[in-house]
Formats: C-alpha cells, structure tokens, sequence
C-alpha cells in the first residue's frame, strides 16, 4: 500500500487534519513524506497504530506532552504509564467530587437563607470528643512525631531527618492558630489550605537540615464537618458502622507503584523504599514550589470515631487489630494507649502516635 493523504490517513486514524498538522508540528506524529513543493503532507499506512493511540489518549484527556512520552515506551512500560495516569485521574476526580459535593450543599443552603419568609437549614449541633498519645517506641532514642487534640482541630505530625522533632512541632504549632480564628461559611477549605501553608513556612523558617522535614494530617471541625489536610504517609481513618475505612491516601514512592499495578498491597508492606516519601512539608528553599496537600471535607454522624496516627502505628499494626481496638475500646485515653501498645508489642521500630475523636452529641 502506497502513502496515504492527510485526509484518507485523518479518516483512517480518526483524528482530524487540523489535529494531525498540530501533531506534526509538536513532533509526536511526522509525516512520512512532505511535498517540497505544494507542502502537502503524506502518511505511510504503518503510522496508523501510533496515531489510534494518540488519538485514544487524548480522549482519556491526557495532555500531549505525556503523549509523548508513552508513545516513545515499549508496550508494557506505555500500559504502566497509562495505568498511573489513570490513578492521578481518579484521586483528582475524588477530591473535586468531595468539593462539590461541599459547594452544592453550602449553596443551597445560601439560597434557603435567603428566600423571604423560609427557614435555612441547619447542620445538627455536633461535639467531638478526643485523646491522644506519642510514645518513642522501642527503638529511636528521641521522638519527632507530634500531636494535638483540641475543640476544632485534630493534628499529627511525624518528623523525619536530622531536625524532623523541630519540623513537626513547628507544623503542628502552626496550625493551633485555627483554635481560635474564624471560620467564615464556605470558606473552610480555604482557612485550612492557609493554615497549611503557614505550617510550610514554619519549617522552612526553621533553617534546619537540607535532609528535613515532616509529614501532616489534621483535621477541622465545625460541628457537623471535619475539612481534612495530608501530606505525607500519616494517615487518618474513619470508625464508623462497624467498618474502617483509611480516608487519606499515602504519598509515597511504593504507594504510587501499588496505584499503577507496579507493586501489590502485600508486596509494597516489605519494599525497602515503602517510607521513602513524594510529599511533605520540608525545609526546602523558598523559592522551590511547595507540594500540594489533599484536602477533603467529610459530613460527620453521631457515632463515628477518627484515628489519626503517624506510620509507626499503621506500618506495623494490621488494619483488622486497629478495628478491634476502635470498634471494642469507647474509652478514648484507653484505646490510644491499647494502640501504642500494640505498635510497640511488635517491636515499637519508629515513634507511634494516635489521636482517637469521638463525634457525640452535645453534652455526652
């Protein structure tokens, strides 16, 4: 078969030539042939495979410069690829999910208050509950992981490196400004991705080692929401019907390998680099640009029980024996200590730290 028109190739190849002509130009899809005279293009019937996929892949939306990138990979590296982009898709989608999910509740309500003669919705008037506890463990001489538990916010911070202690304290201490700020309708999500960016600057401002810095996950209340905050691989998990869910997802090198199919669940529990972190709040020069945390929002129901907990705890006990603890355990200051307990029965290898909160009606 001879070379083949831009237009019988576009029709071929499903892409337009409007598209194959950006293509040629951006070197993901030459022509096999240019007409020195007329300028017109020609394609060899062998590009056809290459330009299906490009055109596939733009439709999953995924941008040129990545299209690249796979289209140069042999098969099975192009599959991975394609399969941790797909990953990024989703946890994205469900962070947009949840907030607008957020923004389509906090509009009706706007629009409830402000119609003449009606009744806007209120949230049913909530409290939490809390305890918390940090222990060493068996094995580090010092502890750099901190915690705090207060009326509105639920914080863990595990520093690592040689100034991790420093690096959490200043994240955490930070952040206990929103005790007492104001948290304007709406705008919840914005006060706490403020708040942690004053929790970066903190341990930038630290001028510690270049090797420094600290994992973050916190929690906001406002009495019937928790806004929720992580970088790094602490994590926070929701009690709630009986079940636990992990509600943050880990931003590690082998958390990213599971996600594209690299590395299986049990596998990645024994990967030398499983705490090797992609995300934290470090003591990195200013002028670097900063990672961006996840921040969610959760609607809270009486009943449900939040742990949040640095990986000394989650690395080393199983999900099954934190359920057993939080769902057989309603005394708070008991259950944070069956928890370190437990980290620390399997040999306490890195400092373990728990924060267990109760939502409650009020009074309880």
């Amino acid at each position: 078969m001879g070379l083949l028109t831009i237009g019988a190739f576009a029709r071929a190849s499903r892409l337009s030539p409007k598209a194959l002509r950006l293509y040629d130009e951006l070197g993901l899809l030459p022509p096999a042939h240019v007409d020195p005279a007329t300028g017109y293009r020609f394609y060899d019937p062998a590009q056809l495979e290459r330009a299906r996929l490009v055109a596939w892949l733009r439709r999953i939306g995924m941008p040129l410069a990545r299209i690249r990138e796979v289209c140069g990979l042999e098969a099975a590296a192009a599959a991975d690829e394609v399969r941790a982009y797909w990953a990024e898709v989703e946890a994205d989608t469900a962070a947009r999910r949840d907030l607008a999910t957020f923004l389509i509740d906090h509009l009706t309500w706007k629009d409830a208050a402000e119609m003449p003669h009606s009744t806007p919705r209120t949230a049913p008037p909530l409290a939490i509950r809390y305890a918390t506890l940090s222990d060493p463990g068996r094995v580090r001489e010092t502890n750099q992981d901190a915690a705090y538990a207060g009326t509105r916010l639920l914080a863990v911070a595990d520093g690592y490196g040689r100034r991790g202690a420093p690096a959490s304290t200043a994240a955490i201490e930070a952040l206990k400004a929103l005790e007492t700020e104001a948290l304007p309708a709406g705008e919840l999500l914005n006060v706490l991705q403020d708040a942690v960016r004053r929790a970066g600057q903190a341990v930038q401002d630290l001028d510690t080692a270049a090797d420094s810095g600290t994992t973050l996950t916190a929690m906001l209340w406002t009495g019937s929401q928790l806004a929720l905050v992580h970088i790094g691989d602490s994590r926070a998990y929701l009690l709630r019907d009986g079940e636990l869910f992990q509600i943050t997802h880990d931003h590690t090198l082998v958390q990213s390998m599971v996600d594209q199919g690299r590395l299986t669940p049990d596998e990645a529990t024994s990967h030398p680099q499983r705490s090797l972190l992609l995300r934290a709040l470090t003591s990195e020069a200013a002028d670097a640009s900063p990672p961006e945390p996840d921040l969610r929002l959760h609607d809270a129901r009486p009943g449900d029980r939040y742990l949040l907990c640095s990986d000394g705890l989650s690395t080393v006990v199983p999900a099954d024996d934190l359920l057993r603890v939080l769902s057989t355990t309603p005394d708070r200051e008991q259950a944070v200590r069956d928890l370190v307990t437990l980290a620390n029965q399997v040999g306490g290898p890195d400092n373990v730290t728990c924060v267990v909160a109760d939502v409650v009606e009020p009074g309880l």
